[in-house]
């Protein structure tokens, strides 16, 4: 069953006590992606730590309190602030590694393979809003994803639930040490989230994603979200898909730089569905997603296909658990051709009904691991219970 580390207190504190509870996880995280970094850009931990530490400084201007809670992670982990601004920073050094082999794969003479490593496809999302369940009540709001990613960090995913003084309590499911993932929080507020890349996507210093995660998180509407999103020059290229309890809702395909570089995306007869590729026709940088990612284009094709008709969690609950394409469909499964650091697999499937304030996580690809309902009641309430993850089904 996956970890649950439960904080409060300020963001330093409450950073403590997440390095604390997960300190093996954290650890295991930071090894990991040594070997990861290693691979997919050449660096070594020391180069990459100093090209983390040039998030320092954008992080610091944007939200200081962030360093606060990296730092206490640090701590509680027994590791250094650099070691969890690296993998904060994962996206950044991963896609830009990526990126600057796409001009290379574009020259290659035709039959010549460009022996690049190659990126695990991320995520398969979507939302649907309907209309009022009844005369004076608010639409429903359904939110869900997988989330795909390198087999390593199945023994790192922990459920963060997090009581704050100075924002809206939050749960996250997320990658231990890593600030923020999908998730939703007490004001009602639920995001998830695709990964994207463009040549732009080069590791300048700016906003990373994980930041703008754990920030979206803090905020109480999707107006706020999109705020934040607008709140500075952003690293690297990510799909945000936000959407809240009163029905409201907007995905946002964001390239690096700043608000000029926003691409919303609308629902479509109360449908939005996004992978790991760009929507807008009106992209400034070169979208290289497909050719980093190519199983995206199947995986939206089949949530397109499958979500038509879809009214209620348990459809997109045999949605996510699609097979066609296998093993690069919507419940991805390693392929064992792949190079052993390249191959990935669904980590956690998730699933939220936001009017109704549940959440249920897959540990596991959803074909195999069933959904367990998070106890999510303690969001906003007043004193903290004892939280507790229900064996109780999707229902």
């Amino acid at each position: 069953m996956t970890p649950r580390i439960r904080v409060e207190g300020a963001h330093y504190e409450r950073g403590r006590q997440y390095g604390a509870q997960a300190r093996a996880q954290v650890r295991l995280s930071v090894q990991a992606y040594q070997r990861v970094f290693a691979h997919y850009a050449g660096w070594d931990w020391p180069a990459v730590r100093r090209a983390a530490a040039a998030f320092d400084a954008p992080i610091a201007a944007f939200r200081p309190a962030y360093l606060d809670e990296m730092r206490g992670i640090a701590e509680g982990a027994g590791l250094e602030l650099a070691d969890v601004l690296a993998i904060n920073v994962r996206t950044e050094v991963m896609y830009a590694a990526k990126a600057r082999q796409a001009p290379l794969a574009a020259r290659a003479a035709v039959g010549q393979a460009l022996l690049a490593p190659k990126v695990p496809a991320e995520c398969s999302a979507f939302a649907l809003i309907s209309g009022p369940r009844a005369p004076g009540q608010p639409a429903s709001t359904l939110l869900g994803q997988n989330w795909d990613w390198l087999l390593h960090s199945a023994q790192t995913l922990v459920v963060l639930e997090a009581r704050q003084d100075d924002g809206p309590d939050f749960v996250t499911v997320v990658e231990a040490g890593l600030l923020a993932k999908a998730g939703l929080n007490a004001a009602g507020l639920g995001l998830v989230t695709n990964a994207l890349v463009t040549d732009a996507d080069t590791g300048t210093p700016g906003l990373p994603y994980h930041v703008l995660l754990r920030a979206i998180l803090d905020c109480a509407t999707v107006t706020e979200a999109l705020e934040v999103l607008q709140a500075g020059a952003r690293s690297s290229s990510a799909n945000y898909l936000i959407a809240h309890a009163s029905g409201a809702a907007l995905d946002v395909e964001a390239a690096p730089g700043d608000f000029t570089r926003l691409y919303p995306q609308f629902p479509d007869q109360g449908l939005l569905l996004h992978t790991n590729h760009f929507l807008s026709p009106r992209l400034h940088p070169v979208d290289v997603s497909l050719w980093a990612m190519p199983s995206s284009a199947v995986r939206l094709q089949r949530l397109r296909a499958g979500a038509a008709g879809a009214a209620t969690l348990d459809d997109f609950r045999a949605l996510l658990a699609d097979h066609a394409d296998c093993p690069h469909s919507i419940c991805s499964h390693p392929d064992p051709d792949d190079h052993p650091l390249e191959q990935g697999a669904t980590i956690a499937s998730l699933l939220m009904d936001l009017t109704a304030g549940r959440l249920w996580l897959a540990s596991g690809n959803p074909c195999q691991a069933p959904y367990r309902e998070l106890d999510v009641s303690w969001l906003g309430a007043p004193a903290p219970p004892a939280l507790q993850l229900l064996d109780s089904p999707l229902s």
